[in-house]
């Protein structure tokens, strides 16, 4: 051993390790071959589960919720059925401690669709990217063909269980029982069991807890007259059950708002995690006010609105149907010549050849592309010098290019927009009055916009005030073709678009840079008939500029519409203030002009309270069940008004207020012709006359307020005017005194007028 060795003993070692490695074989190109083989998709993803959502245990549980919900709401609205979709959890042990990390549940899912075909239950389920919906141009919830069939995957690498599904295509037939697990090596489906049943729905669900069994006795859960046909899927997993944001609680109830055709029940585990500090967006049982009926405010007879609202029994969550009609029917669309890549013409070009030999370029123009008329076509091929007979396997690469660049050069119209369903402006006030207790709703809804050739269209809305927390930031909910966007809410195109419009416009308060703080609750809703996603799991919209835009544009008409609707309910109240004041004295005033001039107090009493009624007319406003004045229909659209019963005493109240208000003034001139000296207040110095034994405060404009005894006290006795004897004298007031500035002496100063 050398020297340096023997001073350094970790030098030996050293070169002992280079002597073995220099010995070990190299790899070869030959050996390196021999390791290479195909990768699955669905084993890629079973080692990336997180990129489709399967991170964590609550949110698994979520993912795999959310995933059949939005196929059984498509598979719904396709076929032109309502939906009515039960979500049942189980909990597969009990007996654990609320403070475990995770449990077994078992997830399942029954719809009323129009169910599956026997012979695609194997592809549906057990393959990851096989659906019908990612080659077309078509608004749609599910769009790569991942969900379902991700969510057995988990089940299965988790629990070992396979996935359970009951199909009914056909009424009048048999269901189709089928237990698959998915191969992750091949990306194929191998079933263990499959049966014929009438077992469907599953009968073994009404008996789970007290609450089924009770609506399923009622006829209100899983009826067979319901469930003609469907789909029911079980998928056991280990998850983690958890109230508060970002649960399953929270995707059911945003998913009613976004679809108020649909009606949704769950079945919740008998045991909860240990749950987050929320304030919860919905609270059920029964609205404390209606919106403001247009017949009431047209003076007919009132008809309050019964709206339907989420209702719980016996653990069993219920959100009921809001409107009886489903979205418009979508239609499938071609690409827009403006959407398109060079690489992806070449490809068109390419196919379209090997599907009918012998296309033309300018029959290619007009069948494979939306908004190219035949007369655009032909400028076409004029501009890349063919003609209209030229073949598509005559364009090579370089004219390729050529059209390329005329197509995005050109002025085409934008892509048509019937492929869009949004959920439009009466849809989206009835959605948020079921599921947020607010004072004011509003809604918009923009024309459809383009990215990148695709159309688009934005819509929003607001709920503001009410039963919502007023010193916490505003809530942000966000969808995507109907569904719910519950993670990586700062890095969504929505979010941004909120936090960079300027709400202290609309007198709201704003930190620097953040959403606004109040009552607020802020809806955003994105339709397209490709969302783009920041990732597989679909869970925040990519911040692109004319989206953004887009955003931006329909919050500033949400909130221009709130700060009218603020100004004008602040002007309302202080002239109903106003008109109270007056009224306390208007009675001392009619009695002090009567004994000053000998008339009758009645008509000056009369006079003045038209005047104070036409000098606080706004106090009276009339609205309809927008609210929106009946006097001015131009004014603002979308807008829902709720009177609070513990805002009435201080709002100004619409027609059924004005009319008790009108029969208070009456019965107070009534009884003024019994009255040869009325006496509509007594002095104030007199304490106990003023305010009589069981006397209420002095009468309001509220809504629900009964008319006030304090403003007329008892009449005078009737005697002869010669053997009356006089009222004993009030203690005068002290008069106010103020020094006039010409003369240099003190002078009293009469009370200011009240108008």
């Amino acid at each position: 051993m050398s020297d340096a060795a023997l001073l350094d003993p970790e030098a030996g070692s050293i070169e002992q390790t280079k002597k073995t490695m220099s010995k070990a074989p190299r790899a070869t190109a030959e050996s390196m071959a021999a390791r290479q083989r195909d990768i699955s998709v669905s084993e890629f993803f079973a080692k990336n589960r997180h990129l489709l959502g399967f991170d964590n245990p609550r949110k698994a549980l979520l993912t795999t919720v959310k995933e059949a919900v939005d196929n059984s709401l498509d598979a719904c609205e396709e076929a032109g059925i309502l939906p009515d979709i039960t979500v049942i959890i189980e909990d597969l042990q009990p007996d654990r401690g609320r403070e475990a990390k995770q449990s077994r549940y078992r997830v399942s899912v029954v719809d009323n669709g129009p169910g599956i075909v026997r012979k695609q239950v194997e592809n549906i389920f057990g393959r990851l990217l096989y659906g019908s919906k990612f080659h077309r141009l078509k608004m749609s919830r599910g769009q790569q063909g991942i969900g379902i069939s991700a969510a057995g995957m988990y089940g299965l690498i988790t629990t070992g269980k396979p996935m359970v599904i009951h199909t009914k295509p056909k009424a009048n037939q048999p269901a189709h029982h089928i237990e698959l697990a998915m191969n992750t090596k091949t990306n194929r489906a191998e079933v263990t069991e499959d049966s014929e049943t009438k077992d469907f729905p599953p009968e073994r669900f009404l008996k789970l807890t007290s609450g089924t069994r009770e609506l399923g006795d009622k006829g209100e859960f899983l009826s067979q007259d319901v469930y003609v046909t469907g789909t029911s899927v079980s998928i056991e997993l280990e998850g983690r059950y958890q109230k508060g944001r970002g649960s399953v609680d929270e995707f059911l109830e945003l998913t009613a708002i976004a679809n108020p055709h649909a009606r949704i029940t769950f079945v919740p585990p008998s045991k909860v995690s240990e749950e987050e500090e929320d304030v919860p967006l919905l609270k059920r049982g029964k609205p404390t006010a209606a919106p403001i009926e247009a017949g009431e405010a047209q003076g007919e007879a009132p008809k309050p609105a019964q709206p339907e609202v989420t209702t719980e029994t016996g653990g069993v969550i219920l959100h009921p149907r809001a409107v009886e009609e489903l979205p418009p029917e979508t239609k499938e669309i071609m690409p827009h010549p403006r959407g398109i890549e060079l690489g992806i013409l070449l490809q068109m070009l390419k196919e379209a050849e090997i599907e009918k030999p012998g296309y033309t370029l300018y029959n290619f123009l007009q069948d494979k592309f939306s908004r190219v008329s035949s007369a655009s076509a032909g400028q076409f091929c004029e501009k890349i010098g063919k003609t209209s007979r030229t073949k598509v396997a005559d364009i090579d690469h370089a004219t390729a290019e050529k059209l390329f660049k005329e197509l995005q050069d050109s002025k085409l119209p934008p892509p048509p927009t019937d492929c869009l369903a949004p959920i439009g402006v009466q849809q989206l006030l009835k959605g948020m009055f079921k599921g947020v207790r607010a004072e004011f709703y509003a809604a918009s809804s923009r024309e459809a916009a383009v990215y990148r050739g695709r159309p688009f269209l934005i819509e929003s809305a607001i709920a503001f005030g009410g039963e919502l927390p007023g010193d916490e930031p505003a809530r942000v909910i966000r969808f995507a073709n109907r569904v719910p966007l519950l993670f990586q809410q700062s890095a969504c195109s929505s979010f941004r678009a909120v936090s960079e419009t300027n709400w202290r416009n609309y007198d709201l308060q704003q930190p620097r840079g953040a959403v606004p703080v109040g009552a607020l609750v802020i809806m955003l809703h994105m339709a397209s008939v490709w969302v783009p996603f920041t990732s597989e799991s679909k869970e925040a919209i990519a911040d692109y500029d004319e989206i953004r835009k887009e955003m931006k544009l329909a919050l500033m008409e949400c909130g221009r519409k709130l700060g009218s609707y603020l100004n004008k309910r602040l002007k309302m109240r202080r002239e109903a203030e106003r008109r109270d004041i007056f009224e306390r004295y208007i009675g001392e005033i009619a009695k002090a002009c009567s004994e000053i001039t000998g008339e009758d107090a009645k008509p000056l009493y009369e006079a003045l309270l038209k005047q104070a009624r036409k000098r606080t007319a706004v106090a009276d406003l009339k609205l309809d069940e927008e609210g929106r004045k009946l006097e001015d229909p131009a004014d603002q659209e979308g807008v829902i008004v709720v009177e609070q019963a513990a805002n009435l005493a201080n709002l100004a109240s619409p027609a059924s207020a004005a009319a008790k208000a009108a029969a208070e003034v009456d019965a107070r001139v009534k009884k003024l012709e019994d009255n040869e000296q009325p006496r509509l207040l007594k002095d104030t110095s007199d304490k106990k006359a003023a305010k009589p034994k069981g006397a209420s405060s002095p009468a309001k404009t509220g809504k629900d307020q009964k008319p006030s005894k304090q403003v007329e006290a008892a009449p005078a006795k009737k005697t002869p005017a010669s053997k009356s004897e006089p009222a004993p004298a009030a203690k005068p007031a002290k008069p106010k005194m103020r020094l006039n500035p010409k003369t240099g002496k003190l002078e009293r100063v009469d009370e200011p007028g009240l108008f």
